[in-house]
């Protein structure tokens, strides 16, 4: 049976504006993007099991900084902007993608990030290039389907196949992929095993020799 990683703690740390105003750290950092309205603070407050550690609200792109979060002590987890939020200028805009473009390329101490796309939708343009320039710029991450809790599994299953076929064709090896619901929690332990398993894989690492 898959074990989850236990949470002890999680607490805010911070918030950035941009690679610069990052908080220096040695814990390995996981961050958490997707399109405005994707349910991506719902998700997060499952995965810590902390109502309220990251803001909900009806309005997209609500979060325009970049938050980060203390979990056990030991990790971070990091909360980007929602891509493609409305009511900002085009020069807040071009700032905001240029920001989160920085943070993923040359953040050292990223160790990966969690893309997410909403179940519910057949594949969105915004969310296609956005994950072909994950693909391009070779940082790695996986796919995270949310709000799986509102539609039938079948539907759910159907929804991904089509995203698979249309974005990750001819990938290998491809990403990780998760279903989840802040509702239902489903996805919680499948996550958190996969922040887990990247967090042992870079311990063991072999150290260079001198």
């Amino acid at each position: 049976m898959l074990r989850a990683m236990k949470i002890n703690s999680a607490s805010f740390l911070t918030s950035a504006t941009n690679l610069n105003s990052c908080p220096p750290t040695v814990f390995a950092e996981f961050a958490f993007i997707g399109r405005s309205n994707v349910g991506k603070s719902s998700l997060i407050n499952m995965l810590t099991m902390k109502k309220g550690l990251a803001k909900v609200s009806e309005t997209p792109g609500k979060t325009q900084l970049i938050n980060f979060f203390s979990i056990n002590g030991n990790w971070n987890l990091v909360d980007l902007p929602g891509y493609g939020y409305a009511r900002v200028s085009k020069t807040q805009r071009a700032d905001f993608n240029e920001a989160v473009a920085d943070f993923l390329e040359k953040r050292e101490t990223l160790r990966h990030t969690f893309a997410l796309i909403d179940s519910r939708l057949p594949p969105q343009v915004i969310d296609v290039e956005f994950i072909n320039w994950l693909i391009g710029a070779e940082i790695p991450f996986a796919i995270v389907f949310t709000k799986t809790d509102k539609q039938s599994a079948s539907k759910t299953q159907a929804n991904i196949a089509h995203f698979r076929q249309k974005v990750l064709a001819g990938i290998t090896p491809g990403p990780a992929t998760f279903i989840s619901s802040a509702e239902t929690k489903a996805g919680r332990k499948e996550i958190l095993a996969h922040i887990e398993a990247q967090m042992s894989a870079r311990k063991k690492q072999p150290t260079a020799s001198a």
